[in-house]
């Protein structure tokens, strides 16, 4: 005669979920590691533009979606402070290497994923797929705004998964832009230019000698929208210090 174990639920749901998957919403992993901006798109519902990009990055890919992993606020770098610490060339990029590594290895172990950023920066229009997320609203002084983070968020990884998540849906907030009648970034910014900021005159005042722009934005500081998820004087000095040496390759490789 046969028998049968009869396994527990908390057996078959901790089976269910290797199976299915730990969506990024509900990681833990993701949460405690301040990653608190993340969406998942069907690959083949993208607009062409991206999948074009995705193609020239990975032409053999062979996965169903893409995830998108972001950050808004300062828990993300309070996360990176108590874990490794703030070192190394790049410790925000290895910091995120690591996490979706975690996230993919503890909580998705049946599914191959495939990192595109920021192992490959500047071949992604992170903007066009933050704009599909809901995240991204063009501003006056050309940093995404949104109604729940202002400013001050950012993209942090994407990945090629062959997971079969529910896609997320957009936030549908308005931009903040559009009800900001004062417009006190511009009023900040010292290289307005017929009442636009303009991207090349924002580089040259960056990049001058003892500029208050050089390691901060006096427009994106003047912004009311959200000031307590501004970064805090560390992030902030590190976020523009990497963005000084951007520049200045862009300016040396178009000279």
């Amino acid at each position: 005669m046969e028998t049968y174990k009869v396994l527990s639920p908390v057996f078959m749901g901790k089976l269910m979920t290797i199976m299915q998957g730990v969506h990024p919403n509900d990681s833990n992993i993701l949460a405690d590691s301040g990653f608190n901006l993340l969406a998942v798109f069907d690959l083949d519902t993208l607009p062409l533009t991206i999948r074009q990009s995705i193609k020239a990055i990975a032409p053999e890919a062979d996965y169903r979606q893409l995830l998108l992993f972001g950050h808004g606020g300062r828990r993300m770098w309070q996360a990176l402070a108590a874990s490794a610490g703030i070192t190394g060339e790049n410790p925000l990029d290895d910091f995120s290497v690591d996490v979706v590594a975690r996230y993919f290895s503890d909580e998705n172990p049946a599914n191959r994923y495939r990192l595109i950023y920021p192992q490959h920066p500047g071949m992604l229009p992170l903007q066009q797929l933050g704009r599909l997320a809901g995240w991204h609203h063009d501003s006056p002084f050309r940093i995404g705004v949104n109604d729940r983070w202002g400013s001050w968020f950012a993209y942090r990884a994407v990945a090629l998964a062959d997971t079969a998540f529910v896609p997320s849906l957009p936030m549908v907030d308005a931009s903040p832009c559009e009800a900001c009648v004062s417009k006190p970034c511009i009023s900040a910014c010292p290289v307005v230019s017929g009442n636009e900021i303009l991207l090349d005159n924002c580089l040259d005042e960056r990049l001058g000698d003892g500029s208050s722009c050089a390691r901060s934005c006096l427009a994106r500081m003047a912004c009311p929208v959200k000031t307590e998820h501004r970064y805090g004087p560390e992030q902030m000095a590190y976020h523009y210090d990497c963005s000084l040496v951007t520049i200045r390759r862009y300016r040396t490789h178009e000279a």
